[in-house]
């Protein structure tokens, strides 16, 4: 039978759904709050959580959130709610629950909802993602044809420049159907030659070299000598270069086992144009899988992602999975089917100190130019930032940049930026 995970603040109703289901022949398991939640998730992924959507520290619907966005919804879940959260509920359902219970619950309502349940279809058991599912971007495409040739021969192979969601797509790509999958991270006791022939024919998949501990380097280093002859491939990532990683103490023959080939991934810092489509991809691929309502791009939210300051160079922590954790974001907040320029901007807001990168990046630029030109761009980024620091008023905008009003206007215009008055409304630019 299943292992459930009742998740609900009163301990009333706690102990009447275990005894029902217990009766049943299921394994029960009880949380009071989110935390509680939280820490029994880990320490077993149960088959079925029902979830209270009231609780006093985190409300079950941030806590269903909070699984889709770490990846961790492995599992169906139905929302419990009382005669004022039923709506709730069933907005639920559009993000990620497979149903819902409205109390108080009824006996056979809740046998048939949790048999139903576990029946589900659910998205945790669907397989995982691939650089197959974004195959129509170009980028992704001849990276897929890179990386096959790249571990072609070879029992190891190192991520360079990127961790994260790509290096995952990549080693699940390169993941044999059907052939063992062995998270490194999961593994708590020293590898033995046991657990390798379990996982023969298989995959070891490192998410980042920079979290290991000594022992478990040793254990990684254990496993790289064995992999040719348990046919197992090697797949690592790091945050931190091998550099960073020999200061740290690691082994020199260890580092040069695992960077014995490696490939580079592209880091999204250099692939801005390439956004947008990706962006659409993510989306897609969430909608199909029903990890979110069905929602769309507009032009004018795309060419907003395009221009965001997407993490810095060398550093994928902020780059590919901040957008696919963004683009979930968008989906789930957004209030109707075409995500707006409007929701970006609410959940990405532009840091103030990358903006500035951005503006200081142009000044060597203005050395090439002549003067009037240079003057020009450096008039154009001063009004822009003015602009976007007092949001148009042209009160205040007089008041910092020392001229009068009819002559910033004036000069606005003539920078190229669109003037709206109407209703006494300031410029906005084009």
């Amino acid at each position: 039978m299943a292992d459930i995970l009742i998740v609900d603040d009163e301990i009333g109703i706690r102990e009447l759904l275990s005894e029902i289901l217990m009766d049943e022949g299921h394994a029960v398991r009880v949380a009071e709050n989110a935390a509680a939640a939280r820490k029994a998730r880990k320490a077993r992924p149960p088959d079925l959580v029902l979830l209270d959507i009231w609780m006093p520290d985190t409300d079950g619907i941030s806590l269903l959130k909070e699984w889709i966005l770490e990846g961790l919804l492995t599992m169906p879940v139905v929302m419990m709610s009382g005669h004022g959260t039923i709506d709730t509920a069933v907005e639920a359902t559009r993000i990620g629950a497979v149903d819902f219970l409205e109390k108080p619950i009824a006996l056979q309502k809740l046998l048939a909802t949790v048999e139903k349940a576990l029946k589900h279809d659910h998205i945790g058991k669907r397989p995982p993602l691939t650089l197959e599912a974004l195959a129509k971007s170009h980028l992704f495409r001849d990276l897929k044809r890179r990386l096959e040739q790249a571990a072609a021969k070879s029992s190891s192979l190192m991520l360079r420049g990127g961790m994260g969601v790509i290096a995952e797509l990549c080693a699940r790509t390169l993941h044999r159907p059907r052939a063992p999958w062995l998270e490194f991270a999961d593994v708590t006791a020293p590898l033995t030659q046991e657990t390798l022939q379990a996982h023969a024919g298989g995959l070891l998949y490192v998410r980042d070299l920079a979290l290991l501990g000594k022992m478990q380097q040793m254990s990684l280093d254990f496993a790289l000598e064995r992999a040719a002859r348990f046919n197992i491939l090697v797949v690592a990532a790091s945050s931190l270069s091998r550099t960073a990683l020999a200061e740290r103490g690691w082994d020199s023959r260890t580092l040069g086992r695992i960077y014995e080939v490696w490939l580079d991934l592209p880091e999204i810092v250099h692939h801005a144009d390439d956004v947008p489509e990706i962006a659409s991809l993510f989306l897609a691929i969430m909608v199909e899988r029903q990890e979110v309502p069905r929602r769309q791009f507009s032009s004018a939210a795309l060419n907003l992602l395009r221009a965001h300051v997407w993490g810095v160079e060398g550093n994928e922590r902020n780059g590919w999975s901040e957008l696919q954790t963004l683009v979930r974001n968008l989906a789930l907040a957004a209030l109707e089917e075409i995500i707006s320029e409007a929701d970006v901007r609410r959940l990405m807001p532009e840091p103030e100190n990358k903006q500035e990168d951005k503006d200081l990046a142009q000044f060597p630029k203005l050395f090439a130019l002549p003067l009037r030109e240079a003057r020009d761009v450096f008039e154009k980024l001063y009004f822009e930032r003015l602009l976007q620091q007092e949001e148009g008023n042209m009160t205040r905008i007089a008041e910092r940049s020392g001229l009068e009003r009819t002559h910033i206007y004036r000069k606005l215009k003539q920078l190229g930026f669109a003037l709206n008055r109407k209703d006494g409304g300031e410029p906005g630019a084009s």
